[in-house]
């Protein structure tokens, strides 16, 4: 299952755009430095929705800027 979730993720990744490559690796790098940080989960499953969402309707409008903008103020 692991292995599955990890491949899924690795082709998400792939196929996103350069900036907003940079931008999930600024993410993560921030989670990475604090664990103590605490993002809710209704957040997150809503990103990780829109994300299937799009994969599986490739020509909707991917709305991650928006997404992010708000997960940054919501951990800054």
């Amino acid at each position: 299952m692991m292995h599955t979730t990890a491949d899924l993720l690795k082709r998400k990744i792939e196929n996103l755009t350069p900036e907003l490559l940079k931008t999930v690796a600024t993410m993560v790098e921030n989670l990475e430095m604090e664990n103590s940080l605490s993002i809710p989960q209704f957040q997150m499953d809503e990103v990780l929705y829109r994300i299937q969402f799009h994969d599986d309707y490739p020509k909707t409008k991917l709305d991650f800027y928006e997404n992010i903008s708000e997960l940054k103020k919501s951990i800054a």
